[in-house]
């Protein structure tokens, strides 16, 4: 395929099934039983967007995606498949690939703050419930309200012990604290600290721009996140993704409908991200994904089941590649239905029949033309990968990963000043008096432990942070920071 083609090539039935480039940011469905190909559309995708010039975030779910990184050629299949579809200007080819890896083993570390996650995304990263959810917003509250960065586990829990332990003094602003409510939170933490959450918080943190990358050549990056490990903790998976598009959307500017997209983010196992999730946080997922199209970002979400998707999501989805489904049970019956009335009706072709007798590779796809309309579903076959199927040795991931400009920006942790070294210094500065408890009218007019304390450390913060944090952190649509770090 030439770099920078006019059009995505999806697949080919009758025809060619083309996707406009300027229609990519008006996001997409990919969805399909176990082993009917997602994977493989999702790698066709990602590779034609990267020769396009366009970079890619997405996660290498069973760690069988790293191939994309050397051209293919070691698969007769790939070549047969070129050959029915009568490709004439079939050819291998790689893509960039950054590696990075929450845990640091298969890639660059990828890390965020505990302030630039906030309270909203962490409470359901540590399974909260709503009374130990608006504890946690106000342990953010006195820590945004008095300039102190949560960078770390070890500030949030510092932080929240420190509230915990003068939730008196904070009763009166800030409302009542409940004590089981700061003890669930830090025995979550603690349980989080185990899955290794301690690695994802810290710094440095990522930098955005870092994933909106092109080579010399010209061609999109493709960001690739190591998540076999990270699935094992799958509410902490959804949660920093969903975390990642909240940052693109707070941080890069309005352009409306570009002529390519500014980046595509293809987020797998997509119902990770809707399960068990409060409504409060539906709606807030929902307005992000609507309004991150005019970032020219597009969001491809790859799952089983188009009824993983809520409706208020799945309308917004105007791009449809659907695989097999299977059948069993009447939920299944149900979802094929569902799938089946989702696109736009084609007479000659029985969708709800069709989509029980796809083969592997073969699909549904509905794309959306220059106008913007859905075209009539057509039975078709995907298009074949151009990267080499099998995933790359631990050598040779660990090779491209010391080759990168990014080597060395993200490998070694930076543990500066923050929440905990001031409370825990401050604390030592202030120690308890030793003299009689005051009467009342004395405590009305001499401040408390925590109040001289929560003092002394607003000065410190706002003389130290001054123009660039200031004494408020303001936040975004889904708590984080707004507009980035305020350094």
């Amino acid at each position: 395929m030439p770099m920078h083609s006019a059009s995505i090539r999806v697949a080919k039935g009758k025809e060619e099934l083309l996707l406009s480039p300027r229609m990519a940011n008006r996001h997409a469905l990919i969805a399909g039983a176990t082993g009917t190909g997602k994977t493989v559309t999702l790698r066709v995708l990602a590779e034609q967007f990267s020769a396009m010039g366009v970079p890619v975030f997405l996660a290498d779910i069973k760690g069988d995606l790293s191939g994309m990184a050397k051209p293919g050629g070691d698969n007769p299949k790939i070549a047969e498949r070129a050959e029915k579809l009568g490709l004439t200007d079939f050819s291998y080819e790689g893509s960039p690939v950054v590696f990075w890896d929450i845990f640091g083993d298969r890639g660059h570390p990828l890390r965020t703050t505990v302030s630039e996650m906030g309270p909203l995304l962490l409470s359901r990263v540590l399974s909260l419930n709503d009374t130990q959810s608006g504890v946690l917003n106000l342990v953010f509250k006195i820590a945004d309200d008095n300039g102190l960065l949560l960078l770390d586990l070890k500030d949030l829990r510092e932080m929240t012990r420190f509230v915990g332990d003068n939730a008196a003094d904070f009763k009166t602003e800030y409302g009542n604290i409940s004590t089981a409510s700061i003890g669930a939170i830090q025995r979550n933490l603690l349980v989080l600290q185990e899955q290794g959450g301690d690695r994802l918080f810290g710094e440095p943190a990522l930098d955005i721009n870092d994933l909106l990358q092109t080579d010399a050549t010209g061609k999109g990056v493709v960001n690739m996140l190591s998540a076999e490990k990270l699935m094992q903790s799958p509410k902490v998976y959804a949660t920093f993704l969903l975390w990642l598009l909240a940052e693109l959307f707070e941080q890069l500017p309005e352009v409306g409908d570009p002529d390519t997209p500014k980046m595509v983010f293809f987020f797998d196992e997509a119902h990770l991200l809707f399960e068990d999730v409060p409504p409060a946080l539906e709606d807030k997922i929902e307005q992000v994904v609507r309004l991150i199209r005019s970032k020219g970002v597009g969001v491809w979400f790859v799952t089983q089941n188009p009824l993983d998707i809520p409706d208020k999501v799945l309308s917004q989805l105007g791009n449809r590649v659907q695989h097999a489904l299977r059948a069993f049970t009447p939920r299944d019956q149900k979802a094929v239905r569902a799938a089946a009335e989702t696109f736009r009706a084609n007479p000659e072709l029985n969708t709800a029949t069709a989509i029980l007798e796809l083969g592997v590779g073969e699909a549904l796809v509905s794309l959306l033309d220059e106008k913007g309309t859905p075209g009539m579903v057509e039975r078709a076959y995907i298009m074949p990968p151009r990267s080499s199927l099998p995933p790359l040795t631990p050598d040779e991931i660990r090779g491209i990963v010391q080759g990168s400009v990014l080597y060395g920006a993200y490998e070694k942790v930076v543990d500066r000043e923050s929440a905990y070294e001031k409370l825990r210094r401050k604390a030592e500065q202030l120690p308890e008096s030793r003299e009689p408890k005051p009467s009342a009218r004395e405590e009305k007019a001499e401040p408390s432990q925590a109040g001289k304390l929560i003092g002394a450390l607003a000065k410190s913060a706002a003389h130290a942070i001054g123009s660039q944090l200031g004494r408020q952190i303001i936040r975004g649509v889904l708590g984080s920071l707004f507009g980035g770090r305020r350094r």
